[in-house]
């Protein structure tokens, strides 16, 4: 927060696509008024906050102090107030009597003076906002406090589903994913979620032991140490967490089952590309809810579009204050077959369109019987500029990319310019 405190006026930044996940923390809210409950609460739908424990109480100060007489202070307190700027330093002393070590304080105020907002910085205080004002505006400051730039970095992760089963995604995710190990020489992590039928490891000629099934069946033992175990090399900067392929047992998941997978392997490694199946259930929706951008991947007709549209509106409605759902055509210009034209596709389901990959099934065909990536069976290909353009826009890489193909700059200066970016 600048010296100015925010104020009503002030436009909530949107959250952008590099944002970074909040820890497991509590956090507990006091509030003078249902208003301010509401507004915090309302915080929960920003995809920053999926890990976060929040809960609120009626009281403001006098409550907390009355609370943590005898319970032990969260990893973030909230508190409104509506006592007079001169009452409000005492009050917060009486409250700190009472916090545990490191508990962190933001008080929500309803005076913009910065002369108040001095005092209960030097107190100690993290943060002191005016009301009214945004989710966003709460979500960014508890992001300063607890996901700031410098703390450990944490690997970025796309989803690609399919708006109607057989569209395609894991061919489209699986050679993106390859253009981008290729293309910024970065590891990238290909999590096969498709138990029973996933494709990852055929896609690349793999039949390793252990996979993502190991991973989320070992629960709580799971650890760094075993997951690394778990994960296979496939080819230059490729890994994988294959699924078993197999009907011998169900996979019938919780919400959360996935979530610790992931928050591992966002320790390790920059990329994860999540190959996710064509379902609709509570570990899918909670999966897309987390991640940093989604891709959906359809054919141009009818059943196709309708199911791309319900997807986005969804997808758009839990995740307000992050970017919109990308979209990728697949199998265009399949012989004899009408189409929606890729505009028109794109405007009626309002998402942005990154890629459109041709029909060719002989190369396609030839590419999965041999277990390869497109590029691997004809390098020169035209279509794997479309999969370098769908790597670019999801990696955020896209104007460096630009530039440098076009300077005919050399990776090594490439890589000099990405890490400053």
């Amino acid at each position: 927060m600048s010296e100015t405190t925010n104020n009503s006026g002030s436009q909530a930044p949107q959250a952008s696509s590099g944002t970074r996940l909040l820890p497991r923390i509590t956090v507990q809210a006091f509030c003078e008024k249902s208003q301010t409950a509401q507004l915090v609460e309302s915080t929960l739908s920003d995809r920053r906050m999926a890990k976060v424990a929040l809960t609120t109480h009626n009281g403001g100060l006098e409550g907390a102090i009355e609370t943590y007489r005898a319970n032990p202070t969260p990893n973030l307190l909230m508190i409104e107030t509506l006592l007079p700027p001169e009452r409000i330093p005492e009050a917060l002393e009486q409250l700190a009597e009472y916090c545990d070590p490191g508990t962190r304080v933001i008080v929500l105020g309803h005076v913009n003076d910065v002369v108040l907002y001095r005092q209960l910085i030097r107190a100690g205080v993290s943060e002191y906002i005016v009301l009214p004002t945004e989710a966003d505006t709460l979500v960014s400051a508890i992001a300063d406090l607890f996901a700031s730039e410098d703390a450990e970095p944490i690997g970025r992760t796309i989803g690609f589903v399919s708006a109607k089963g057989g569209s395609g995604s894991s061919t489209i995710a699986h050679n993106s994913a390859w253009a981008t190990a290729q293309s910024l020489q970065q590891q990238v992590l290909i999590v096969d979620m498709d138990m029973a039928f996933g494709t990852a490891g055929l896609n690349f000629n793999q039949d390793p032991p252990y996979g993502i099934a190991d991973a989320v069946l070992a629960k709580e033992k799971l650890d760094a140490v075993m997951l690394d175990r778990l994960i296979s090399k496939a080819a230059s900067n490729i890994n994988l967490l294959a699924a078993p392929g197999t009907l011998e047992e169900t996979c019938d998941f919780n919400e959360d089952d996935f979530e610790q997978v992931i928050e591992l392997v966002q320790s390790t490694i920059p990329l994860i590309v999540l190959d996710i199946p064509h379902l609709w259930c509570g570990w899918v929706r909670r999966t897309l809810s987390t991640l940093d951008e989604i891709v959906i991947v359809a054919e141009p007709d009818l059943a196709n579009l309708r199911n791309a549209k319900t997807m986005v509106d969804t997808i758009k409605s839990m995740r307000p204050n992050e970017p919109d759902p990308l979209l990728v055509l697949n199998r265009v210009g399949l012989p004899k077959r009408p189409e929606i034209s890729a505009t028109e596709f794109a405007t009626a389901i309002e998402c942005p369109l990154i890629g459109q990959v041709p029909f060719d099934a002989a190369l396609f065909g030839t590419a999965a019987n041999n277990g390869q990536m497109i590029a691997e069976v004809s390098a020169s290909n035209k279509i794997n500029e479309a999969f370098l353009a769908i790597s670019d826009r999801v990696t955020g890489r896209s104007r460096l990319q630009t530039e440098a193909r076009a300077s005919g700059i050399g990776l090594s200066s490439l890589m000099k310019m990405l890490k400053r970016a």
